[in-house]
């Protein structure tokens, strides 16, 4: 039995060598979002410590100060930063922004999204249409071409005007969708800072280079292909208790040995076939 983030839509090849040697390989990335499931979601609870870690990599890049400070000498006005996808990682980079000072804003396709950006503290980037973002999974769907053309538009009047750009946006399956196009970055101000924690996918910035740091047209790119490396320790301690929590389900306590019951749901979701 192998369990663990096996990257299942882009490891084809890896899924058949499982099957052809008898191993039982179960994704924890396809773990369902029940709440039976929930203490087992690694993608959460990697995202929400990238959504912490990405906003101080973000802050140390900055050449300003992030909160409002009024001295004798002047004041100094807060940094403004926008989150692109308020997922799990997009609302922890939101509430770690605002505990820092920031004027924060977010987008996200999903409508639900909203609520949860406000509660915050966070403006809410909209862009007016019909058509909801969101699977019945949860996830963010890829949207019709007139919402992208819109979406392209209301970006790019707001990225204008940050100190920091955190793009989060990921379609579970297919590549990073592009949401930072060249033309954007370089009307961005000098000194800006874009974090695209989707860059392991391809990133959401069509300049990122995945595992690097860059600089274009005077705005830094943060495009590290393994964000969660970077709080080692927590991320390991949690993911660690979300593979053990998986393991007890799979696991016969009396016998001491796995049992699958392949009509559970949790089971039958990530079991690779």
């Amino acid at each position: 039995v192998l369990v663990g983030m096996l990257n299942p839509y882009t490891n084809q090849e890896k899924n058949k060598l499982y099957q052809e040697a008898g191993i039982k390989a179960f994704a924890a990335e396809l773990f369902p979002r029940i709440t039976r499931a929930q203490s087992m979601d690694v993608l959460s609870s990697q995202s929400n410590l990238v959504g912490y870690r990405c906003v101080i990599d973000a802050v140390a890049e900055l050449d300003i100060a992030v909160p409002m400070m009024m001295t004798a000498a002047g004041t100094i006005t807060p940094a403004k930063v926008m989150v692109l996808g308020a997922g799990v990682a997009g609302l922890q980079a939101i509430a770690t922004a605002k505990r820092l000072g920031a004027v924060v804003s977010a987008f996200d396709v999903r409508a639900i999204a909203k609520e949860q950006v406000q509660s915050l503290g966070a403006k809410f980037i909209e862009v007016p249409a019909e058509e909801d973002g969101q699977t019945q999974a949860g996830y963010a769907k890829e949207m019709s071409e007139e919402y992208k053309k819109k979406q392209e538009q209301i970006i790019f009047d707001n990225i204008i005007k940050q100190d920091v750009v955190i793009t989060t946006a990921l379609i579970p399956g297919k590549p990073a969708p592009k949401l930072i196009s060249e033309a954007m970055v370089k009307a961005m101000k000098k000194g800006a800072i874009i974090v695209d924690i989707a860059a392991v996918n391809g990133g959401n910035c069509e300049l990122t280079e995945t595992g690097k740091v860059v600089e274009k047209f005077g705005v830094k790119i943060i495009g590290y292909d393994n964000f969660p490396s970077r709080i080692a320790r927590d991320a390991s301690k949690l993911y660690a208790k979300n593979l053990y929590n998986f393991v007890e389900l799979i696991t016969n306590q009396e016998k001491k040995e796995v049992e699958l019951d392949l009509e559970d749901e949790i089971i039958k979701a990530s079991l690779l076939q």
